[in-house]
């Protein structure tokens, strides 16, 4: 446990971060699922919108710009492929 004041306070502000980067996260992982769930017909609609997740958890600052491009990089892949 922290005896600092400081200590408590990044402890407490580290909480309310990951609270929000947990939801964040959730609704990316979700919308990835979906995403990969729909048929391959289907599934170059909701490109858009999934790219839209990813780049929302991008700017938050959840996943780093690799990761945001390697996801948009697949999605594209197999949206071409599935046409």
């Amino acid at each position: 446990m922290a005896n600092i004041k400081s200590a408590e306070k990044r402890i407490r502000q580290t909480a309310k971060r990951q609270a929000k980067n947990r939801g964040v996260r959730s609704r990316l992982r979700t919308s990835l699922k979906d995403h990969r769930a729909t048929a391959p017909a289907d599934a170059a609609a909701k490109v858009p919108q999934t790219v839209s997740e990813i780049d929302k958890a991008l700017k938050k600052g959840v996943i780093h710009r690799n990761a945001a491009a390697r996801y948009k990089s697949r999605l594209a892949k197999k949206a071409a492929a599935g046409k």
